[in-house]
């Protein structure tokens, strides 16, 4: 093998990755945006991590882009042994309680803007699952969360808020739910789907649905209050099913548990300069 190639190494899960890679001395190349030397080298094992999350809807090209533009070319010019797709499970949402599993027949709406992350992330997944002479893999990651600098989403925010403030309102209703997984267990999915042969598409998930108002029960425990906005009737949530994330060795956390250990941490609570 070659080494590693990380393409979006600047992202969190991508300089995560590298990271990891490097200290267990691994060579790694990150090519930084536009480097012409992509398609004239080996890349290895890639890791393909380009894409938009927060900001998609306001850079809706910019997320084509990065989703399926740069992934063509890669497919269709670069030299790779195995490239690992990077997508979301978000891509069950139209699916509601029915959906979760790998092998479900995913359903979009082409009209509705907000798709435009989904309908991309869905083709990358096409092109990599038929058009990589099966040296192609897809990871669909949940929603991950860790207090490290450069880690965004709901939860992280949250946890950053609360490390100033111990009183938090939002504006999202306790019957809102979302799978959460930690970082590490994201990193060690990604680095036993590029160790090994994998195939397919993988979640990474925890399995767990955690709802708003869970999650202000752990904080309340802890010392918090957590102010939600007045509950309404929510649409049913896909649970991921994460038994091929499990056959490769992960065992996602429980994420209750860790932001639990987060919020009693020594020094995680940043106490106020005295006036």
């Amino acid at each position: 093998m070659s080494g590693w190639t990380i393409i979006g190494a600047g992202g969190f899960i991508g300089g995560r990755l590298a990271q990891v890679l490097r200290d267990r001395g691994e060579a790694v190349y990150a090519p930084p945006r536009g480097e012409a030397d992509l398609f004239g080298r080996d890349l290895g094992r890639v890791f393909y991590c380009a894409g938009l999350t927060g900001d998609f809807a306001v850079r809706p090209f910019d997320t084509v882009e990065a989703h399926v533009t740069l992934l063509a070319q890669v497919l269709a010019k670069a030299r790779f042994e195995r490239l690992i797709y990077l997508s979301s499970t978000r891509l069950y949402d139209s699916l509601g309680a029915a959906g979760g599993r790998e092998d479900d027949i995913l359903a979009f709406d082409p009209a509705a803007p907000r798709n435009v992350y989904d309908l991309s992330k869905a083709l990358g997944e096409n092109l990599t699952l038929a058009r990589s002479d099966g040296r192609g893999s897809v990871a669909r990651l949940s929603n991950v969360f860790d207090l490290a600098e450069g880690a965004s989403g709901f939860l992280p925010d949250l946890l950053q808020k609360a490390r100033r403030s111990r009183v938090i309102t939002l504006d999202s209703v306790p019957g809102a739910v979302r799978d959460y997984i930690h970082a590490d267990d994201v990193t060690a999915a990604l680095l036993a789907m590029g160790d090994g042969e994998v195939s397919g598409i993988v979640n990474v998930a925890s399995g767990r649905n955690t709802s708003n108002a869970e999650l202000a029960e752990v904080f309340d425990q802890a010392g918090w209050t957590i102010n939600l906005a007045a509950d309404r009737p929510m649409p049913p949530a896909a649970q991921c099913a994460v038994e091929r994330l499990r056959s490769l060795g992960v065992d996602p956390q429980d994420p209750r548990k860790l932001i639990a250990q987060s919020l009693s941490a020594p020094g995680f609570f940043l106490e106020p300069f005295p006036i």
